[in-house]
């Protein structure tokens, strides 16, 4: 857990995507719009998921979560709930949770391809998600599951594409595996022959490639939160939510 905790910069706070959306609530803030639909793409997954859990069938979900996205994109939305001053996640759940409490009925009734605002949205793979979740699991399980998911997926998209752009992304196929397991002995011998390097420099290879993942997932956290003890809350729950994996 410490390694993904370290000291920040407060300045990281001032333009993270969830710090310029409160901006905007409290009026100011140009790009709050494109920051919130940013986060939106990002982490709709967790609220698709948690529609069906409470039951609703695949179409009322898609509708339920569309629309709830164009409510939410509005100008002055956030002005119009109480704010929360927690993390995004906390933020968006309760958000959904009273969009589907009070209007779920006018949701439903905004059909795909009438007036919501179309976020791209792939349906089909996240219903592929969702039924490969365990039925045991609650709505707001399974709601903490996919958005700790989803932000390791995104630490680790963008640790690709950094060793794409260096021309090594074969390299990370092979030295990726160490991010979820300790490779003994016999295994970074074995890498080592992959990547042509000794044994000590396969070592200093994953050592870096772990130390960069932590940077990048952490990086992926503080765009959901305001503050740094905000960050080091959020992360200490997701790491915690993604070990009861």
């Amino acid at each position: 857990m410490a390694d993904f905790e370290s000291a920040d910069k407060a300045s990281l706070f001032v333009t993270t995507r969830w710090s310029v959306v409160l901006a905007a609530r409290d009026g100011e803030g140009r790009y709050a719009t494109v920051a919130m639909e940013t986060l939106c793409k990002t982490y709709w997954r967790a609220l698709y998921v948690y529609a069906r859990r409470h039951g609703l069938p695949p179409p009322d979900a898609e509708d339920v979560t569309q629309a709830f996205f164009e409510r939410l994109l509005e100008k002055d939305y956030l002005k119009s709930v109480q704010p929360e001053r927690g993390p995004f996640r906390a933020f968006l759940q309760m958000a959904f949770k009273r969009f589907l409490a009070k209007e779920h009925e006018h949701a439903t009734a905004l059909r795909r391809g009438g007036n919501a605002k179309h976020l791209g949205l792939d349906f089909l793979e996240a219903e592929a998600v969702f039924t490969a979740d365990s039925p045991q699991l609650a709505a707001d399980e399974v709601f903490e599951a996919h958005w700790a998911m989803t932000t390791l997926q995104a630490a680790m998209t963008a640790l690709r594409a950094e060793f794409r752009d260096a021309g090594k992304e074969q390299d990370f196929d092979i030295l990726k595996t160490t991010l979820s397991a300790s490779g003994d002995g016999s295994s970074y011998e074995k890498m080592g022959v992959e990547l042509g390097l000794s044994d000590g420099a396969t070592r200093i290879a994953v050592h870096r490639l772990r130390k960069r993942f932590r940077e990048l997932f952490r990086a992926e956290v503080a765009q959901t939160v305001a503050s740094h003890e905000d960050l080091n809350e959020e992360i200490r729950h997701l790491v915690a939510v993604l070990a009861r994996g």
